[in-house]
């Protein structure tokens, strides 16, 4: 199934998407973090919600 555009959330909130730019777009907004220091965090920790919240001090 396809991912629905209008949806402005990630599909799995336990999971960081940074593929996706809506995704993309909750997430840096949540974290108040920016598209680098995402896409790092996620380099770093991996994807899963809680693991980048900690990276980054959430």
């Amino acid at each position: 199934m396809a991912d629905n555009l209008s949806n402005r959330g990630p599909q799995d909130r336990a999971r960081v998407n940074v593929n996706e730019t809506h995704e993309l777009r909750y997430w840096t907004k949540e974290l108040g973090v920016t598209e680098a220091q995402l896409r790092a965090a996620v380099a770093a920790a991996g994807t899963s919600a809680q693991a980048v919240r900690s990276y980054l001090g959430k």
